[in-house]
C-alpha cells in the first residue's frame, strides 16, 4: 500500500529517503529540497510550491535529522529558504510528524497546533543499526588523521553503550589494544567479558597518557581540564557525544591536542544506507 509522504528539509540521508520512497510507489512531495538536484526529474517526487502545498498534498510530514539546531529554524541544509519551527508545526496541524533528535520545546508548539511528533531517533531498531555506520565513522576518521596504522595502537573507548559496544569490536577486529571506559558496574563486567580492558570513568586520570587514540560517546563532561593535562600532545581525541560532547573544547584547543568532533556520523559517511535504516523504521511505524 503506498502514501502520500511530505518532506521537509533535510540532509543527504533525507535525500536518499525520498529516493527509496518514490522507488517502491509512494508519491513524495518536497520543500525546502529545491537544490537537490538527484531528486529533479524523479518519478514520484514533487516540488511544492509552498510548505502549505506540500503538507497538505501529504498523509505523513517527515522533517529533518536533526529537526533543528537552533532551535527556531528546522535544516535545510539543501534550500535557501528559512522555515521556522513554529511555521512548519502551523502548515501540519493536526497530522503526524515524524522527524529526528526533537527538543521539549518543539513538542510544546506541536500541542498548540495538534501535532501527533514522533522523534524516530528514539526507536531502537534504528538507533542500533545507526551505531553501525557511526562505528564506521569513527574508524575512518582515526585513520585519516594519524600517521600510524591502528594495529596495535592503544585505544580508549570512553563509554559502553551502543555505540561503544560496536565500535569496541571493530577495534578489536583490526588488532588495536581496545580498553574501555565506564561506571556501571555491569557494563565494567561486559567489557571484561568481552576480553577488553576495562577501567572506571572516575579512575581516568594519569593513566590517560598511555593512549594514541581516544573515543568519546558519552554526552557528558568526562575529559575535563583535569584530565586534559594527562593526555600526550600526539593524542587523537574524537568526540561522538552529542551536544554538549565529552571532551573540554576550550582546554583542548588551548593545549593544541588535536580534537574532532564527529557529530551525525550515519549521515555523512553511509547516507545511503543510513537512508535504508530509516525507510525501514518508518514503514515499522506507520504498520502500527
Amino acid at each position: 500500500m503506498s502514501n502520500n509522504f511530505a518532506i521537509i528539509g533535510g540532509d543527504l540521508r533525507t535525500i536518499k529517503l525520498a529516493q527509496k520512497l518514490a522507488e517502491d510507489g509512494n508519491e513524495v512531495y518536497t520543500y525546502g529540497l529545491e537544490q537537490a538536484e538527484d531528486l529533479k526529474n524523479m518519478p514520484n517526487i514533487y516540488f511544492a510550491e509552498s510548505l502549505k502545498e506540500a503538507i497538505q498534498l501529504a498523509d505523513i510530514a517527515i522533517g529533518p535529522i536533526p529537526f533543528s539546531s537552533n532551535g527556531v529554524e528546522i535544516n535545510t541544509p539543501f534550500s535557501n529558504k528559512k522555515i521556522t519551527v513554529r511555521e512548519c508545526m502551523h502548515a501540519i496541524n493536526a497530522k503526524v510528524l515524524i522527524a529526528g533528535n526533537l527538543a521539549p520545546e518543539v513538542y510544546e508548539l506541536a500541542n498548540d497546533e495538534y501535532v501527533e511528533i514522533i522523534d524516530i531517533m528514539k526507536r531502537e531498531e534504528l538507533a542500533v543499526l545507526n551505531t553501525i555506520a557511526t562505528a564506521e565513522g569513527a574508524i575512518e576518521i582515526a585513520i585519516a588523521n594519524t600517521s600510524k596504522i591502528l594495529h596495535g595502537s592503544e585505544v580508549l573507548v570512553v563509554g559502553f553503550g551502543r555505540v561503544g559496544k560496536v565500535l569496541s569490536r571493530k577495534l578489536a577486529a583490526l588488532s588495536v589494544k581496545v580498553t574501555c571506559a565506564d561506571k556501571k558496574d555491569a557494563e565494567l563486567a561486559w567489557i571484561k567479558a568481552f576480553g577488553y580492558e576495562e577501567v572506571n570513568i572516575n579512575s581516568l586520570d594519569k593513566n590517560l597518557e598511555k593512549y594514541d587514540i581516544i573515543i568519546n560517546t558519552v554526552p557528558a563532561l568526562i575529559l575535563t581540564k583535569e584530565r586534559l593535562q594527562y593526555i600526550k600532545k600526539d593524542c587523537l581525541l574524537i568526540d561522538l557525544a552529542s551536544n554538549p560532547g565529552g571532551i573540554d573544547r576550550e582546554e583542548a584547543k588551548k593545549r593544541k591536542l588535536k580534537l574532532i568532533w564527529a557529530l551525525a556520523l550515519p549521515g555523512k559517511v553511509a547516507p545511503d544506507t543510513t537512508a535504508e535504516f530509516i525507510k525501514r523504521t518508518l514503514y515499522n511505524i506507520i504498520k502500527k
